[in-house]
């Protein structure tokens, strides 16, 4: 059974009519890179490229996620992502990193962004993480907070010139 099927219907059926929520296909290539440019810079991704980290993101489906939220046109709306890290405190536990939330411009304001963020936290918590965590801007803090995250600290990154 797929990650998007398990999903209970509180989480499903909170979804405005005519919208569904899916794992990422193959042939969502343009609309999901079309969604995440909404959020940052995507690039210059070829078909070869994107059907490569496809490949070896469906390979790997106990440590990524990719979800979809579709319209009734079955065009995809919104995504995310969750990434599953294997670590060794805890008791060797698992955290969800919950990514790459977006929705398209034209779809915001529907809520679309929060059921995304309540499914991925949800697969989190029935793969056995301990804890989901994201990073936001300042900005995006009143919404991720009204997702049920907490403050938590401060991000830190080291980019590298690519």
């Amino acid at each position: 059974m797929s990650k998007a099927a398990s999903l209970p219907s509180d989480i499903t059926s909170a979804l405005p009519p005519g919208y569904t929520i899916r794992e990422l296909q193959k042939s969502d290539r343009a609309d999901v890179l079309s969604v995440l440019a909404v959020l940052t810079t995507v690039g210059d991704i070829t078909d070869t490229a994107w059907d490569e980290r496809f490949d070896y993101i469906s390979k790997h489906d106990d440590t990524y996620t990719i979800l979809c939220i579709v319209d009734d046109e079955g065009k995809v709306c919104a995504t995310g992502s969750l990434i599953v890290e294997r670590k060794f405190i805890r008791n060797c536990g698992l955290v969800g990193h919950i990514e790459d939330i977006a929705v398209a411009k034209d779809k915001q304001g529907k809520k679309l962004g929060l059921r995304m963020i309540n499914a991925l936290d949800y697969i989190a918590e029935r793969s056995g993480c301990y804890k989901s965590i994201l990073d936001c801007s300042e900005s995006n803090r009143v919404f991720y907070e009204k997702c049920g995250f907490k403050f938590a600290g401060i991000e830190m990154a080291h980019y590298y010139n690519k």
